[in-house]
């Protein structure tokens, strides 16, 4: 069975084993671990009970970040990234404050086509481009795409 559902403290280790599986350049333990709490949204996919994707996201003022997604090689092009993406959204525009979440926001690698369609095909818009953001596996600076998704009128 699939679910989407918080991403809570109990779920970290395996969380942070998949953020190791994932990412070329993974986020170290630390800051894995520290980007979690009250002002963050944070996601998890599971399938079977087995974690198989998350998203962190953190709430500043009016606004959020998406700071990582994951999912796991084995269940990638299956359209599970755009349905957590939905589900954090649905979450975002749904919270209940005073004041509500105007924007999500993300960076993604210039070189990330597959990232980058997605993030386009949820209506996500490019707003401008963050020089030799990402470090590279050969030691060399990447440009960062920076979008914008609006969340209120």
């Amino acid at each position: 069975m699939k679910t989407i559902s918080i991403l809570n403290h109990n779920d970290l280790t395996e969380a942070f084993a998949l953020e190791q599986l994932c990412h070329t350049l993974p986020w170290s333990k630390t800051t894995f671990f520290s980007n979690q709490g009250d002002r963050y949204l944070n996601l998890k996919l599971t399938i079977d009970n087995k974690i198989i994707g998350f998203c962190i996201c953190q709430l500043v003022a009016d606004e959020a970040n998406l700071f990582n997604i994951a999912i796991h090689p084995e269940f990638r092009q299956k359209g599970l990234a755009k349905e957590l993406l939905n589900k954090l959204i649905e979450e975002l525009m749904s919270l209940n404050s005073n004041k509500p979440i105007a924007s999500l926001w993300l960076e993604v690698r210039k070189s990330n086509d597959a990232a980058i369609r997605l993030y386009h095909s949820l209506g996500f818009n490019q707003i401008t481009i963050r020089r030799n953001y990402y470090p590279t596996v050969e030691g060399k600076q990447e440009d960062a795409i920076i979008m914008a998704y609006t969340l209120t009128l």
